[in-house]
């Protein structure tokens, strides 16, 4: 078909959508030059209308842990579609897909199915703050949890790309009782919990932060957020959106030894189509409608595709080693990027956990939004453009988290090896 570039696309994509994307994540203001449009997806690769493929390390953002097109999942799909794509009514497949994640997420006592990560948070603080009877919430400086509008205080991710920390359109009023502390640093946190005493209903946080790029929890500090909301009354959620079934099989609170009370799910549970669910303590979660007075309802919650195809990746995950070695490949794709900027010599920090990884181009430890809004936007700039050019599909942000799939092997990090060596030489 004529026109069929993604150059092309992209001038046909600005005169129909707000800067040409549907996700201000994919665009590459941040970055220079134009989004290839991606045609399909096969394994660890994709391939844009022109035909090139690339190794994908954004795997839609993190649902696709099995990679692209996993024949499990597309006939799980394809035997849902059959049967009819939505049903706005209950179905067999919401129950084995909520059995599937409580054995893994044994603190999911009572879980709600909805439809995005952004809903799935919005819905468990408003919960929380009807078991606790207060407004306030905690959240951190550089974790994302969604666009809804009481969230959007010095968020993270694309606004932090587009230079937008707050969101115009977001009434003051609305993000009055969120209070903003910092990442890794639970003094911050007792502070604001003693300012507002009997005030705060819950404190939110990624358990691992991959909204401000990759940024591990420091030893201890999940388990001092646990003791500090149960000291004061207040509860504990946790948002893995991104790290569910990710970071280890079992969530970063069994990784890290540390349960929430309320516990935010999304992307894998879904095998790459529109999902996210909410769920926790049993007590609290009595409080949804129609068991409770909390209101929450969606049309498409629940929907059989989703089920199916997020009980087909949870299955195929759960199968013996496969978690492991997709581990491996990430911690051996970090290793590859410090091992690129050492013969460089270049400053980068690597962290990986479980089947994500990050970095930055700084000399400083990233601990929170402070030392990671500090990397050298630059310098990533130019290395993003050069893995690109050399088939490496990453996000087009420093401030991401990167992905792999059972299906990235070898073959794939040898690649990956060779564009990162020539790609750090460039960025130098």
């Amino acid at each position: 078909m004529e026109g069929r570039t993604s150059k092309a696309l992209f001038e046909r994509a600005l005169g129909l959508f707000p800067g040409g994307v549907n996700s201000p994540v994919r665009a590459y203001g941040a970055v220079g030059g134009d989004p290839p449009f991606i045609e399909r997806g096969e394994g660890a690769y994709v391939v844009d209308v022109e035909g090139r493929r690339y190794v994908d390390y954004v795997l839609s953002w993190g649902p696709l842990v099995l990679g692209h097109a996993h024949p499990s999942v597309v006939s799980a799909i394809e035997a849902a579609a059959r049967r009819g794509t939505s049903y706005g009514a209950p179905c067999e497949a919401e129950l084995d897909l909520a059995e599937a994640m409580r054995a893994a997420v044994p603190s999911l006592e009572r879980m709600r199915m909805v439809n995005s990560g952004t809903e799935s948070v919005m819905s468990a603080i408003r919960v929380a703050r009807a078991f606790t009877g207060r407004s306030k919430i905690i959240k951190f400086a550089g974790c994302y949890h969604g666009h809804a509008d009481l969230l959007l205080v010095q968020a993270g991710s694309g606004a932090a790309t587009l230079s937008l920390p707050d969101s115009p359109g977001v009434p003051a009023a609305t993000v009055a009782d969120t209070l903003v502390a910092r990442y890794n640093n639970a003094d911050s946190v007792e502070r604001l919990l003693r300012a507002n005493a009997g005030d705060v209903a819950a404190v939110v946080v990624e358990p691992v932060a991959g909204n401000m790029g990759l940024v591990l929890p420091a030893a201890g500090f999940l388990a001092d957020l646990r003791r500090l909301t149960l000291e004061h009354g207040a509860l504990l959620l946790f948002d893995e959106v991104m790290t569910g079934f990710r970071v280890a099989p079992g969530g970063a609170q069994s990784k890290y030894g540390v349960t929430p009370d309320l516990t935010m799910l999304g992307k894998v549970i879904g095998g790459g189509l529109p999902v996210g669910a909410f769920g926790g303590r049993r007590e609290i979660m009595e409080l949804v409608a129609p068991a409770g007075p909390v209101y929450q309802a969606g049309t498409l919650s629940g929907n059989p595709l989703a089920m199916s195809a997020g009980l087909a990746t949870l299955m195929e995950l759960g199968r013996p080693g496969v978690a492991e070695s997709i581990e491996r490949a990430a911690a051996a794709t970090a290793a590859v990027l410090a091992e690129a900027a050492a013969a460089a010599g270049v400053a980068l920090q690597v962290a990986h956990a479980g089947s994500m990884f990050g970095f930055f181009f700084s000399a400083t430890p990233v601990t929170d939004w402070d030392t990671a809004a500090a990397t050298d936007r630059r310098r990533f700039a130019r290395f993003f453009r050069a893995m690109l050019e050399r088939g490496i599909y990453m996000a087009p942000s420093p401030f991401e988290a990167a992905f792999v799939s059972s299906m990235h092997g070898a073959a794939e990090l040898d690649r990956f090896r060779d564009a990162a060596h020539r790609a750090m030489r460039e960025a130098a």
